[in-house]
């Protein structure tokens, strides 16, 4: 069941989009409304279309024309927005990874929160990019039991059959020791593989509240991480953004419309809200 906000439109037209988009963004100005209209309103395979087309029409690369049309955080969330979700994870997976240091807490996100399907196409997407398997790449940049965990993930063949198993699993384990599992894998573990762990058993019990929990800690207290928020409302768009909304507001009785309208502004926040996709 498809519980997304960004959804495939009806009576789509390739030409026709085409033919917007590149009057919003040719000659002077760019007419945003049109930029986020056409990309918060077509599913995956159609904006997929849109950019073989685009390309076809312009000899241009719609990404590129957007990077060149817009700028920061707007820009980032219009490229991710028109780029297929196995390549965004791709790309958020080797910029975690670039440079000294590894961003763990996304590597923990994404290979924690994909399905099998999902981790295929995002290890395709990164050999595609950068001419090298994931698993590779992880080898030299993870290790210990954190690194062996990680790479479990990473290879997609985790027995999805077993997940409302191990849910009421992790709910007997409370009545029996009296305390959540999240609460003693924080008193056992620490570092990476306690967040590890206690990401896959969030996203066990309930990926929507994982993911809510996630924007609402991008925009709590001063300043707003945007890559964050950008990250998921992009990646969850298409697939729970409605359940995401409904956890949201269970959790911290308000609803995740009204915190992004408080929190982000100008056209950068008037797309993350139509991401949103309504005011409840």
């Amino acid at each position: 069941l498809a519980r997304g906000t960004i959804k495939a439109k009806a009576n789509f037209n390739v030409s026709e989009d085409v033919a917007a988009l590149r009057k919003a963004m040719e000659g002077i100005g760019t007419t945003e409304k049109t930029l986020i209209d056409i990309l918060t309103h077509r599913s995956s395979s159609q904006k997929q279309a849109i950019s073989k087309a685009y390309e076809e029409t312009t000899n241009r690369i719609l990404v590129n024309d957007l990077k060149g049309d817009t700028q920061g955080n707007f820009e980032n969330l219009l490229v991710a927005l028109a780029r297929p979700p196995a390549v965004n994870d791709a790309k958020w997976l080797i910029k975690a990874m670039k440079g000294t240091g590894t961003d763990n807490s996304i590597l923990i996100e994404i290979l924690a929160s994909r399905t099998n399907k999902q981790i295929k196409e995002l290890s395709a997407a990164y050999a595609e990019e950068t001419k090298k398997t994931l698993i590779q790449k992880l080898k030299t940049e993870v290790s210990g039991d954190f690194g062996k965990a990680i790479l479990l993930l990473a290879e997609g063949a985790r027995d999805e059959t077993s997940i409302p198993h191990l849910r009421q699993t992790i709910l007997e384990y409370k009545n029996i020791s009296g305390k959540t599992l999240q609460k003693s894998i924080e008193k056992e573990m620490s570092g990476n593989l306690e967040e590890l762990l206690v990401d896959i058993v969030k996203c066990v019990m309930s990926t929507p509240a994982y993911f809510a929990e996630k924007v609402y800690k991008s925009m709590k207290g001063a300043g707003t991480d945007e890559t964050t928020l950008t990250r998921v409302m992009v990646s969850r768009g298409e697939i729970d953004m409605l359940d995401i909304r409904a956890e949201f507001k269970k959790l911290y009785q308000n609803s995740l419309f009204k915190e992004i309208s408080s929190d982000v502004s100008g056209n950068y926040g008037d797309c993350l809200n139509v991401i949103c996709g309504g005011e409840d």
